[in-house]
């Protein structure tokens, strides 16, 4: 059933994504932009979120393996719970999937169910995209929402009790993360004077077909991100990809099939595995868009410096790693919130005829600068930070711990947007 919750007084800004970009702009909106606006009480602000609840998703490598790994309650937020500090006459939250934008007649077309049979059509005066991206196993993020995700877990963590061998695809941070978490809760750890473990007792193996691992941090720190590998029982394989899986929905569609796997080396190489995590990038989520609006990679087409949407036309704006704006980065959504929030402001002064308060844009450039920490198990990992190399200490005292869930509480309650920046 079809409905139309919008009517023609209202000035909607609509917010689709609940994640970390979509959260995080919401609340700095509702904080700092809308009381300052001319007749503030003629806007709301409307998240819609295919997931009732936000998770860190960065820890996925190590919660997949049990809920002990995590307090369950810090890992998943109720978003319900997070926003009701908020006006119902300000503030809406819909739990839905976009299926459409029109970005002429300025209507976003939400699915409140799993058939598109119960929809709901919201006009906007303003509109963020923050949908994210899907990875290729859904193990490793919100793809759908959160209990299709503990659901995955669930399968894969009855197939791991059995497993004796498991494949990666994919040497980013992700493929990396998980392999060496895997490694270190089947095999342990080699002794402090031994450099690999020999006979582990599940043997994992990651593909890449790069030439190293993790190829946002110098070949050094790759080499070092190896070895910490091989200490908990995987063996990293380079140069080498794979191009087809049998069953084909092993890994992506049932997270606890065996799998046959061809390699990329030639000679109808292939190999057996009794779990394929596929780990191999993200599909940016944003097929309900457009494809004239998006770049070449599936992307929104944004101006990097200032976020906004501009072929989709007037205040239309994609953050996160929907958008075009930087490479998906969790630091580089939280750097440009502020950048984004305070145009929209801009441009919703110029609609209401406030030119003179409007200001100037702000303007965000993305920091170039060597920027990665990978944990390698729950006492190693390797990066950088400003350019500089950071100690493995280091890198687990920051994220390694608890894959910056400590971080998380303060931006899912907005604690960590009370100030305007």
């Amino acid at each position: 059933m079809a409905q139309n919750s919008s009517s023609s007084s209202e000035r909607n800004i609509v917010i689709l994504g609940g994640s970390y970009a979509g959260t995080s702009t919401a609340h700095v909106l509702l904080k700092h932009v809308i009381s300052k606006l001319p007749d503030p009480s003629s806007y709301k602000v409307i998240l819609v979120s295919a997931a009732s609840q936000a998770i860190c998703r960065p820890a996925c490598p190590r919660a997949l393996i049990s809920d002990d790994t995590f307090p369950q309650e810090k890992l998943f937020v109720n978003l319900s719970t997070v926003f009701s500090q908020y006006s119902k006459e300000v503030f809406r939250l819909v739990h839905g999937k976009a299926i459409k934008v029109d970005h002429t007649e300025r209507n976003v077309f939400i699915s409140l169910d799993n058939h598109n049979t119960d929809t709901e059509t919201i006009s906007f005066h303003a509109l963020i995209i923050a949908t994210g991206a899907s990875t290729p196993s859904p193990l490793l993020g919100l793809n759908h929402d959160e209990t299709t995700l503990k659901s995955s877990w669930k399968i894969f963590r009855e197939a791991l009790r059995n497993a004796r061998s498991i494949t990666i695809s994919g040497g980013g941070p992700a493929g990396i993360e998980t392999a060496g978490e895997l490694g270190e809760y089947l095999n342990g750890r080699a002794g402090w004077m031994t450099s690999k473990l020999e006979n582990p007792k599940v043997p994992i193996t990651v593909f890449t077909a790069g030439s190293n691992i993790l190829p946002l941090l110098r070949p050094s720190l790759a080499k070092t991100a190896e070895d910490y590998l091989a200490q908990v029982g995987v063996t990293v394989i380079k140069d080498t990809r794979i191009v087809s899986v049998m069953p084909p929905g092993a890994g992506t569609e049932d997270v606890g099939a065996k799998a046959t796997l061809t390699l990329s080396t030639g000679g109808n190489a292939t190999i057996e595995t009794d779990l394929y995590i596929p780990a191999t990038g993200m599909l940016p989520n944003t097929s309900f868009m457009e494809a004239g609006l998006l770049a070449r990679d599936g992307r929104i087409e944004v101006d990097t410096s200032t976020l906004r949407a501009s072929k989709a036309g007037p205040r239309v704006y994609a953050v996160g790693d929907a958008s075009t704006y930087a490479r998906p980065a969790v630091h580089n959504i939280l750097a440009a919130i502020p950048v984004l929030c305070a145009n929209i402001k801009r441009d919703l002064l110029l609609a209401a005829g406030q030119g003179a308060s409007a200001g100037n844009d702000r303007e965000f450039k993305e920091d170039m600068r060597e920027m990665q920490l990978v944990p390698i198990g729950k006492s190693k990992g390797v990066g950088a930070g400003m350019g500089y190399k950071l100690p493995s200490l280091l890198v687990w005292l920051v994220k390694g711990r608890d894959y910056w869930l400590w971080t998380t509480g303060g931006l899912w309650s907005g604690k960590q947007w009370a100030k305007e920046s």
